[in-house]
């Protein structure tokens, strides 16, 4: 493995980065080492977004794609063979005039208060900018709220944020130079793979991933650091070797079979969630529920399933799906039900050298008695833990339940279905009286613990709650309309 550099495109030119720590934050990078102090720091847990800056990287078309991301648990080596865009970046982008349309328009609107939080406003919505430019198209309000889920300060109320949003598109336009960029990609992609002296490995090919994983299995595999950054950032954890998933093509697929999806483990999480809401439109609510778009866009749902936190949202909902988990270890394969790979608390099935390689989630049949719904329950709407979440599967013949896969988030120790729950409507009519029968078996199958979220009894009444809601909305006879279900629906 030949060391080189670290390099990406900043600032209009590609930048070299030599003997810097494997988890150096991109955040303590531009501030410390660039003096571009525009990027703040907030939250340091990649919550509230004042550190958002935007990467660029080719897609498999060749096609330059801008994501926002949280600088603060980025590590510098994730920016190899990327671009890097921040606040300081973009005002130049308008010259001569002194501001970007999306700066300018957050003056006119009044969109900032103490200012501390309206850099990360303007990448977020910068980014917004660039793709709806480059589609020809305009975001609705609910888009733009949507977008910036991520950046949590609200000093100045959201109106105006939203009001500066839906008129940068009106003034004289300042669109990146996107050509120049991805020229300047390309070169960076034939680069050799990243190796460095302070111990970060990113491979390319699965095959390398793989024999690299053996032959140091007590690295840490990192993916999108959206929960490894905090290790850092929060526990000041010394990590060991870094083997980074995150640039081997194969594993950020997703492709779609004709009865099966399989997401690699390095697919984006809002790759992941897309398709997956394809197949099941109940699914868009959580999708969009789940964390922000920067941690969407750098996070991946392999991460988020391998971490096995039990208020981690992908695994219930992947659970109920009937989702298998695939593992390697060197050239080996095999495949577990995702309920069995959890084996207590931070506890999981992986053998040493071994690594999750994918997840492959049954497609619904076309037409098929099959219902799903899932329930976040959280203080917060917008980019929050879950306290309860819920993820329901029922398939039913006539008014009969033959088939169901009931899984809780924040109920136990792990993720976990409750089986006794299931067992009490398997074979039954899906009537009020099998709905009782499976509340009263959710006490079985769980013992909540209580903690800054929710206590023990709030926890399993929301999730006998739920159970309610879900007959309330798929029983046979009279199911609850929508307008009954969302007050989004109900305002129409």
């Amino acid at each position: 493995m030949t060391e080189r550099p670290i390099r990406f495109y900043h600032r209009g030119a590609i930048t070299e980065v030599d003997a810097v720590a494997a988890t150096r934050s991109v955040l303590d990078w531009l501030r410390e080492d660039q003096r571009c102090t525009g990027t703040k720091e907030g939250c340091a847990e990649g919550d509230c977004g004042a550190c958002t800056v935007v990467l660029g990287e080719l897609d498999a078309q060749g096609q330059l794609q801008l994501q926002p991301v949280n600088a603060c648990i980025q590590f510098v080596p994730t920016l190899d063979g990327r671009a890097l865009f921040t606040v300081e970046d973009i005002a130049a982008l308008a010259m001569p005039a002194p501001l970007h349309p999306v700066q300018q328009c957050l003056v006119d609107c009044h969109g900032s208060q103490c200012g501390f939080c309206t850099p990360g406003f303007v990448m977020s919505l910068w980014a917004t900018y660039e793709r709806h430019r480059q589609a020809g198209t305009r975001p609705t309000r609910a888009q733009l709220a949507d977008d910036l889920s991520g950046n949590l300060c609200r000093c100045t109320g959201y109106r105006p944020i939203l009001d500066a949003g839906e008129q940068m598109f009106d003034r004289p336009p300042a669109p990146l130079a996107r050509q120049a960029v991805a020229d300047a990609l390309g070169r960076l992609a034939q680069d050799a793979p990243l190796h460095t002296a302070q111990g970060f490995h990113a491979p390319r090919t699965r095959a390398d991933f793989a024999r690299l994983r053996q032959e140091k299995p007590q690295a840490q595999v990192l993916a999108g650091s959206t929960d490894i950054g905090l290790w850092v950032t929060k526990q000041f954890r010394v990590l060991p070797e870094l083997i980074y998933i995150g640039r081997v093509a194969e594993l950020r697929r997703v492709d779609v079979y004709p009865d099966s999806l399989w997401i690699g483990a390095a697919a984006p999480l809002e790759a992941a969630w897309q398709a997956l809401a394809q197949d099941w439109p109940a699914l868009r609510e959580v999708w969009l529920r789940f964390a922000s778009p920067p941690i969407r866009g750098s996070g991946t749902m392999g991460g988020n399933v391998a971490n096995g936190s039990p208020i981690g949202d992908a695994p219930p909902v992947l659970m109920a799906l009937g989702a298998e988990i695939e593992l390697q270890q060197g050239e080996q394969l095999r495949r577990l039900p995702l309920h069995a790979f959890y084996l207590d608390y931070m506890k999981n099935a992986l053998q040493p050298g071994e690594f999750v390689s994918g997840l492959s989630v049954p497609r619904p049949v076309a037409g098929g008695p099959e219902q799903l719904r899932v329930y976040k329950i959280s203080k917060r709407f917008d980019c929050d833990i879950s306290a309860v979440c819920a993820a329901l599967w029922l398939q039913l013949d006539g008014d009969t339940v033959r088939g169901a896969r009931l899984a809780f988030g924040g109920m136990a120790g792990t993720v976990r279905r409750a089986w006794q729950a299931e067992s009490a409507l398997l074979g039954q009519p899906w009537n009020e009286s099998a709905l009782e029968a499976a509340q009263a078996a959710l006490a079985q199958d769980f013992t909540p613990l209580t903690d800054m979220r929710a206590s023990a009894g709030y926890r399993l009444q929301v999730a006998q709650n739920l159970l309610r809601r879900f007959w309330l909305e798929t029983r046979v006879a009279d199911p609850l309309p929508a307008s009954a279900l969302s007050v989004w629906e109900a305002a129409r």
